[in-house]
């Protein structure tokens, strides 16, 4: 099998630990089946999770369909793939859902609400910024939130790519990509801090180009924000799960409702295809009704009144 398809699953397991905090037999129940499903696939040349046709994912089923398998684990094997394929969707791993339509089947490719401002505010103000970690925790949260970047990103960012005058970032995505994420004062205000203040504080293994380090000087992990951000969001008190998708999702979406163009938000998320920002369009209600009153020729103020 490539790495293509091994690597995903993995970063599935470790964020179904983290996040969900499931038990070590689930995770291996987890890791076995979706490895069956990379193995079948793999004997299809299919290379990679997003070249898996809705044909392959059906052939899969009907191969299980004819094995000496009990419903129960049909139905098990049915659901990894649904829930991984979730997953893949959230982190934009794939473009869309080819899961095929089968029995009980859930809603495949709902994307993590977004939190709006007042929830924003009180998730972005539980790191103590007393002590450097929650300094540093304040500017990852900010800046996350002020540019829409990846987790992956996040972590793996280095100081070549921080611009604090010009107010950018200069992000290697997907497909070794480069785009120029731009950010807001409030995110360069933390950066600019945690960088003058905090980091050289970590920096007790000699030097090191990553812009978000641990205590002892090492790159700061998906997994470790993840578990932080978890964190932060029970402290706040929010009801629903926050992942860092979230906070990436609620980027655009508060873009997308302020006016922004969606050609410059696909820009600044880089997506390659504009219908894969188009799932963020949702638009509140307000706005809806807003943009209605004012641009239809009926509902426009008559100058002549």
């Amino acid at each position: 099998m490539t790495d293509e398809l091994t690597r995903p699953v993995d970063l599935f397991i470790e964020m179904a630990a983290v996040e969900r905090g499931l038990a070590a037999n689930t995770l291996e129940a987890y890791s076995r089946d979706l490895n069956r499903l990379a193995e079948f696939l793999s004997g299809r040349g299919v290379c990679a999770w997003g070249d898996a046709t809705q044909a392959d994912l059906r052939a899969y089923i009907a191969d299980l369909r004819g094995r000496p398998l009990s419903e129960r684990s049909v139905v098990r094997l049915l659901g990894s793939m649904r829930r991984f394929y979730r997953f893949l969707l959230q982190e934009e791993m794939v473009s869309s859902d080819p899961v095929p339509d089968f029995s009980a089947r859930g809603a495949t490719g709902r994307l993590p609400e977004i939190l709006g401002s007042a929830d924003m505010r009180a998730l972005l103000d539980q790191p103590d910024e007393a002590k450097p970690l929650g300094e540093r925790d304040r500017a990852m949260l900010e800046l996350l939130y002020g540019s829409g970047l990846r987790v992956s990103e996040l972590v793996s960012l280095t100081l070549p790519q921080v611009n604090l005058e010009g107010n950018y970032l200069t992000v290697k995505g997907k497909g070794a990509k480069v785009r120029l994420v731009p950010f807001g004062r409030w995110a360069r205000d933390r950066l600019q801090r945690y960088l003058r203040e905090v980091r050289p504080r970590f920096l007790t293994r000699g030097y090191s180009d990553y812009v978000f380090l641990t205590r002892s000087g090492k790159p700061l992990t998906r997994q470790g924000f993840w578990k932080l951000l978890r964190g932060y969001a029970r402290r706040a008190g929010l009801q629903h799960r926050v992942t860092p998708h979230t906070l990436r999702h609620s980027f655009a979406t508060h873009l997308l409702e302020g006016g922004a163009d969606l050609r410059a938000v696909q820009s600044m998320l880089g997506h390659s295809d504009i219908a894969t920002t188009q799932i963020y369009t949702h638009v509140s209600r307000s706005r809806i009704k807003k943009v209605h009153r004012r641009f239809h020729p009926r509902e426009a103020p008559d100058p002549k009144r």
